[in-house]
């Protein structure tokens, strides 16, 4: 196989530009570097298409390497022939490779294994050729292997044993296992059966073709059948199966030996081999479903930790509680904290007199713009009791209601004691909270991205897959939009391209010792920072207050030279950039020609248009482009609702069945798949997102069960 060209295949790509993108991959370049600094390398393939190419190379190389390790494992017992090398060879998939070894593994003991070693070999063969007679009969012949030594009492027993060897071989056989896993595929029926109370009712009657059951319903079978209430089967089409393997091995007219290998057949399939694809095709469903979920999950995260930021506002944060009273923290523009309280306007204290002037108090003293109230317990009633109090004083103070999904987990993270070793840990949620509203990616990214409330069936997935999916989502948002280098705290600088988390650790302490950067090229002064390092990291790091302007962009030192060259030739300055005065240049550049002006730099256009870009909006944020979020100034119960009102909503969580939407009920609402558009939808994302604003209609309320049905259909949706 070559490796480069079946990417190339695969990808729709050329496989010269494959060969040069892996070079850079093996050469130790990161994927936020590749896809931002060498899009003329790659042809400008984003960071979503180089991972995926990435773990597909990745597992090309061990098909290659389980190939190599077969062929040598074969060799090792005197067997590899130029045809099994061949074959080998040829497979496209490990479990091809594997199949292929498969007679020439290791056993541990087995009916045929012992048969074997008893001497039944020649009765198997003798068995398999099928004569049209036996003379002596094959009774007689069996006799003959009957030993008091060997454990053979019987020719009845040496039967069995030889019937046995043929059954092992015909299930070790690579390609009968091969088409009957085809088969079972295209035409097996998944079954499920319980019974008792659960969430998995709706499967306690269930088949669907395997071939067509959709991933989230395979993770919640999965699920529903590892918690015991679920017994779970796959129906094969046997006698389709058995019909192909007698036509490869049953010869043709009559014979006395041919209702042992029939029979030999029937117990090959029935115990050796449908078992055994049953859970490899188990398997392979989970694994795809896993692939799916993780898709959707790493999907929504991007989404997530794109939104904007709410800038410049005093944000008072607050987590709901009864008992413990609502914690709050009052942070600046900068999230910096600045005040903190607890107030109990609940039961059982229902403080609530009291708790309204330590709010209002607050809000005067630090001019706080927006509460972010935190979406857990007593969010209900914290956000009526805010809702209320809002109206009784004159200052423009609105609330959103904020997802809490991994602030209690961060609050008791070690990072979280660090942050604020004097807090407790409803103190830092408060924090927490407030901080997420005003910058999404730089507070989510202290949250383990499981933690976060935006996937489905995380738990069921396999733990590395998912971790290294979603931290690759996580590090290329933090590069898409870079970071101050003076204020970044660790776990944000962590996510930076070339910088691990004790380079990360020691950006910091260099910070606190010698204080603010002063240029990109000081961060080499930091231990663990090299050459290397500095060319991966350099172009998403911001110094605002460098001498450098360059240095508060996302143009790479590396294009330093260029981008002088390229204001000079237009007659710009450093104030113009500063000042934002160069809105015309790529109206004058592509006036000149972009191809004659990048040669004339000795750069390529993409790293051209990137670089007017950069200097067109210095220091810009590419999440402000996207719809601020949502602000409240009054409550909505879901009482309230009534079939047929029309609102506005944001979207929460995609998953595959449909979309939640938080309407500001505190009951997020769901719009099924099939009301998403009026057009076919073949799965949510392609419609909407995490974050999106969108307009909805009430179709179905359920009080009671707190079900909250939507329609998007017919409706006009601004594009966010």
């Amino acid at each position: 196989m070559n490796i480069n060209e079946t990417l190339a295949k695969e990808f729709g790509l050329g496989v010269q530009q494959v060969e040069r993108t892996v070079e850079l991959m093996d050469a130790g370049n990161t994927i936020p570097f590749i896809a931002r600094y060498r899009k003329e390398v790659t042809g400008s393939l984003d960071d979503t298409v180089l991972r995926e190419l990435s773990d597909r190379l990745t597992y090309l190389r061990n098909i290659e390497k389980r190939k190599a390790e077969a062929k040598e494992l074969i060799a090792a017992q005197g067997k590899l022939t130029p045809e099994i090398e061949k074959a080998i060879d040829a497979a496209v998939t490990i479990t091809e490779v594997d199949d292929i070894y498969r007679p020439f593994r290791p056993k541990r003991k087995t009916r045929a294994s012992v048969a074997r070693e008893r001497g039944l070999e020649p009765l198997a063969s003798l068995l398999l050729a099928q004569e049209p007679a036996y003379t002596p009969t094959i009774e007689e012949q069996a006799a003959g292997f009957v030993s008091e030594e060997k454990g053979i009492s019987s020719a009845e027993e040496a039967l069995a044993g030889a019937c046995d060897i043929i059954a092992e071989d015909i299930s070790d056989n690579a390609d009968y296992r091969k088409a009957i896993r085809a088969m079972t595929w295209e035409s097996g029926i998944l079954n499920s059966k319980g019974e008792g109370d659960s969430v998995y009712t709706q499967y306690y009657e269930y088949s669907e073709p395997v071939k067509k059951i959709p991933g989230h319903r395979i993770l919640a079978i999965n699920r529903g059948e590892k918690e015991g209430f679920l017994k779970v089967t796959l129906t094969a089409p046997r006698d389709e199966i058995l019909q192909y393997l007698g036509k490869k091995l049953l010869a043709e007219g009559d014979s006395p030996a041919k209702k042992y290998v029939t029979a030999a057949i029937e117990d090959a399939y029935d115990r050796l081999i449908a078992p055994s694809i049953e859970r490899e095709i188990r398997s392979d469903m989970f694994d795809t479903a896993s692939e799916g979920a993780i898709k959707v999950f790493a999907e929504n995260l991007r989404h997530l930790l794109m939104q904007p930021p709410l800038r410049g506002r005093v944000v008072m944060g607050l987590d709901p509680g009864y008992r413990t009273g609502c914690k709050l923290a009052v942070v600046d523009q900068t999230g910096k904290v600045i005040d903190t309280a607890v107030i109990y306007p609940h039961k059982p204290q229902e403080r609530i007199r009291e708790s309204g002037e330590i709010v209002v108090n607050l809000i005067r003293k630090h001019k706080v713009n927006v509460i972010a109230i935190g979406n857990g317990t007593a969010s209900k009633e914290s956000e009526i009791f805010i809702a209320n109090l809002l109206k009784t004083i004159p200052e423009d103070v609105k609330y959103i209601v904020v997802s809490e999904a991994g602030a209690s987990v961060y609050s008791a993270s070690k990072l979280g004691a660090e942050e604020f070793p004097d807090f407790d840990v409803t103190q830092r949620s408060a924090v927490s909270i407030a901080r997420r509203l005003q910058d999404p990616l730089a507070e989510l990214v202290k949250i383990d991205p499981k933690s976060i409330g935006v996937g489905q069936y995380q738990h069921d997935m396999k733990p590395a897959r998912l971790e290294a999916a979603l931290s690759g989502v996580v590090e290329d948002c933090v590069n898409a939009v870079g970071v101050d280098l003076n204020t970044a705290s660790y776990s944000l600088l962590s996510y930076i391209s070339g910088i691990n988390a004790t380079a990360a650790k020691n950006i910091v302490k260099y910070r606190e010792e010698h204080g603010a950067f002063r240029s990109r090229a000081e961060i080499l002064k930091v231990p663990k920072i090299g050459e290397k390092a500095f060319e991966q990291c350099a172009g998403f790091l911001r110094v605002p207050g460098s001498d450098e302007i360059l240095d508060n962009t996302g143009v790479h030192p590396e294009s330093y030279d260029a981008a002088r060259r390229l204001l000079k030739m237009f007659g710009y300055t450093d104030e113009d950039v500063r000042s934002g005065g160069l809105s015309l240049l790529s109206v004058k550049v592509k006036l000149k020609g972009e191809e004659k002006v990048a040669a004339a730099l000795g750069i390529g256009v993409p790293t051209l248009r990137d670089i007017i870009a950069e200097l067109e909006k210095p220091g810009r944020d590419v999440r402000d482009s996207l719809p601020p979020p949502v602000l409240r100034e009054d409550i909505l119960d879901i009482s309230d609702l009534k079939e047929g009102m029309i609102l506005t909503g944001t979207v929460r969580n995609v998953i595959d069945f449909g979309a939640f939407v938080d309407i500001g009920v505190h009951q997020d609402g769901l719009v099924h798949i099939s009301q998403l558009s009026d057009r076919y939808v073949k799965h949510p994302s392609e419609v909407v997102s995490v974050g999106d604003i969108v307009t909805v209609k009430v179709i179905g309320v359920d009080a009671g069960k707190k079900k909250i049905s939507l329609s998007m259909k017919g409706l006009t949706q601004k594009k966010t």
